[in-house]
């Protein structure tokens, strides 16, 4: 099957729609979408519903730019493309749960082509979803990383494991020294053993999401919270706003290529709090997410454990 970009462009904008649609039932409220142009070429679809009943922010984004040179942030290590017109499309969302006890996850499925006159075309997919958790349950985490396995299972039983390893090892704060979550998985730069296969691993792991993400959603959206629970949402929301910022390539490539920056931002949450030198008390659910959930683990092997409402310890404010 020769590279057919058109072909990855339907698919993403039919995953889009199908995110949406389960999201919006979800939650009872439906997107605002702002479709843009960009002015060196491209656009997109940015779809964000706020303030909704379950999601205090969920951004879902199509984007399909193109242009005729790459920047900086593409050529640095791939001196190859140096001199080639480009196209780069992708889905990216970013889910910001209004419960502290639902996660924030993510998930982007992108697909990129540079081509020079004379040349092979130089293509590759990338992609993958993670999960950050603020309260962490071990069914949840169970859930999540078999999900991902099964979305790998087609494609050979090594692929799990090197997928999500490399999510472990992308999504890591080095200045902190922590993860991000509790990972999930990720890809770059996938262009073997052909197309077709690239391409179905990347569809793979954009129809695994919303059956990795909507039964959490179900399970801890109707647990009650109170104003500490929501003090330590924000306060780990601030790691968030710092990987996207500091070291996530999608939002390096996107603001120097030119993308437009309400899209590209649409990740972050609508608040989010620091404090300094911030340590939770020892035994409490907070210092449980760092000792039991922020650490490497092989969640796809684990025992099944029965459905917990709240996580050990927990305390509710009036």
């Amino acid at each position: 099957m020769s590279v057919d970009a058109k072909q990855v462009s339907e698919y993403l904008l039919n995953l889009q729609d199908a995110i949406c649609n389960a999201l919006s039932s979800e939650d009872g409220n439906g997107f605002i979408e702002d479709a843009w142009q960009r002015d060196a070429g491209g656009g997109g679809r940015t779809r964000v519903l706020a303030e909704g009943g379950v999601f205090e922010k969920a951004g879902v984004n199509y984007s399909m730019v193109h242009g005729e040179n790459l920047p900086a942030s593409a050529t640095a290590q791939r001196p190859e493309l140096t001199g080639r017109s480009f196209r780069a499309m992708g889905v990216s969302l970013v889910i910001h749960p209004r419960n502290p006890y639902v996660p924030t996850s993510h998930a982007n499925v992108r697909f990129f082509i540079a081509e020079k006159p004379g040349e092979a075309p130089v293509w590759w997919f990338g992609g993958g979803f993670d999960m950050t958790p603020y309260y962490g349950f071990d069914e949840d985490c169970i859930h999540w990383h078999r999900t991902a396995k099964t979305a790998c299972e087609p494609f050979g039983a090594e692929t799990y494991p090197r997928l999500k390893q490399w999510c472990d090892d992308y999504f890591h704060l080095k200045h902190r020294d922590e993860p991000r979550g509790i990972g999930g998985l990720f890809f770059d730069d996938l262009n073997q053993p052909d197309f077709e296969q690239s391409f179905a691993l990347m569809r793979s792991v954009g129809d695994h999401y919303i059956l990795a993400y909507l039964p959490i959603v179900q399970r801890r959206r109707g647990i009650e919270y109170g104003s500490r629970e929501r003090e330590f949402q924000l306060y780990r929301r601030g790691r968030y706003v710092e990987f996207n910022l500091v070291y996530d390539r999608g939002t390096l490539f996107g603001l120097q290529s030119g993308g437009r920056t309400e899209s590209i931002l649409m990740s972050l949450p609508p608040l989010a709090a620091w404090h300094y030198n911030y340590q939770p008390a020892p035994g409490t659910p907070e210092a449980r997410l760092y000792e039991r959930y922020l650490q490497p683990r092989n969640w796809a092997e684990m025992p099944t454990v029965d459905s917990d409402a709240t996580p050990p310890g927990a305390k509710k404010d009036a």
